[in-house]
């Protein structure tokens, strides 16, 4: 189907026709009329499957529709980046028509808060907010919410992984009783249906590739020791025509020394970590996407954050904590139906993490030998799951006269 099919507005249109928009996606073709018909829903789709157009094109098609003014849809998301991510797509879509918008996150000095408190105040027509900003704003007392008509939850196991679970029930405790309710995650644990069943009103329920990355991406491992790690890099992208690479680490020390050493080699590396300030980690991204830099190292914090098409190589420096976090660190690349090749380096401390993964995703992950140069490697060998054992171990079977053997 087409875009034009759903009835959007002429302005809805023209944003799309100008960002070349034709086709949705499986999550927008799915998600977009029961939005339109105001009805809740609970959305699991992975990373780069379009699900952030799926809400904000519906939701600003009705307030452009019905002329609705001021403060009337709230975003709640897990960081900054997504936030400024989903804020930018909205001046994309909508750039003929005359909707506000707002994105409230932390960090910054005081002229940060005091423009967010004059967003607020005004009535912006969309707030993307993080969820411990937004209550700080609300808990002030002039946030006007008594408008509000969708409530939207991005990103929403992201958000209750880093305990946001109490925030988004008080934000929530401000809200108007009747509103639309629209919750989208990228795996479905069962604290995301506990939070669900706190929120949402009979929704509608939509799951499309749960927890496996997308079909377009070569996923493959090394299994080598923690010092190997930073040559094989440098084996890895020397004479490579790679124009976009992410390097996900688990620590920011990490993250220094693999940018340091990048750059050591003559390679166009920035690093991103907690430790920048805010305008930092924002003009390293917009470096990153502006191609001024080949190679991002980055800690998990952009984990879900940054939409960039047409990343080609994506490295897990190390194995993610989390099985599911795989999924989205690896999402970074083959987006949009497009290509893209995932390394993820191992080491023996990480194997039964790495096979955690394997199972989430069913599916073996290539090991590919580490190159000779470089040294001997471990072998990939994670301790397999005991079967449970039976009871005659452990208790006598119980002898009976058998009354009716055959003579």
């Amino acid at each position: 189907m087409k875009f034009s099919e759903f009835d959007f507005s002429p302005e809805i249109m023209e944003g799309l026709d100008a960002m070349g928009f034709e086709t949705p996606s499986p999550v927008q073709e799915l998600s977009i009329p029961n939005i339109i018909a105001k009805k809740d829903m609970i959305v699991c789709a992975q990373t780069g499957t379009g699900k952030t157009a799926a809400y904000l094109l519906p939701v600003m098609d009705q307030i452009q529709k019905n002329q609705i003014e001021g403060f009337s849809t709230l975003i709640l998301v897990p960081t900054r980046e997504l936030a400024m991510q989903i804020d930018q797509q909205m001046e994309g879509f909508g750039y003929f028509v005359s909707i506000t918008s707002l994105s409230v996150y932390g960090g910054g000095d005081s002229s940060v808060w005091d423009q967010q408190k004059k967003g607020l105040m005004e009535g912006a027509d969309v707030v993307i907010a993080t969820p411990g900003r937004m209550i700080s704003h609300l808990n002030l007392g002039y946030v006007d919410t008594s408008k509000l008509k969708h409530l939207i939850l991005d990103e929403a196991d992201r958000m209750l992984d880093m305990g946001f679970f109490d925030d988004l029930m008080q934000i929530v405790s401000f809200l108007p009783k009747e509103r639309q309710n629209l919750m989208f995650s990228a795996t479905m644990p069962p604290k995301i249906r506990e939070l669900a069943e706190e929120i949402l009103v009979e929704p509608e329920s939509i799951n499309i590739a749960i927890s496996k990355p997308a079909e377009g991406v070569l996923q493959a491992a090394y299994m080598l020791h923690e010092n190997q790690k930073i040559p094989l890099i440098n084996h890895l992208l020397e004479g490579k025509d790679l124009k976009s690479v992410i390097i996900f680490s688990s620590t920011k020390v990490n993250v220094k020394a693999i940018t340091k050493d990048l750059k050591k080699h003559k390679f166009k590396a920035a690093g991103i970590q907690s430790d920048l300030e805010q305008s930092q980690r924002e003009e390293v991204l917009r470096e990153f996407k502006n191609r001024k830099h080949q190679i991002l190292v980055a800690t998990d914090i952009i984990a879900r954050g940054i939409d960039i098409d047409s990343i080609d190589l994506v490295i897990n420096f190390d194995v993610p904590n989390d099985a599911e976090d795989y999924v989205h660190r690896v999402g970074r690349t083959a987006r949009a139906e497009s290509e893209g090749v995932a390394l993820t380096f191992i080491t023996t401390k990480d194997q039964n993490d790495f096979k955690k993964i394997e199972d989430l995703i069913e599916s073996d992950v290539f090991k590919i030998p580490v190159p000779a140069e470089l040294g001997e490697a471990p072998e990939y060998n994670p301790r397999k799951k005991e079967k449970p054992k039976g009871k005659r171990k452990f208790f006598k079977r119980k002898k009976t006269n058998k009354t009716n053997s055959k003579k």
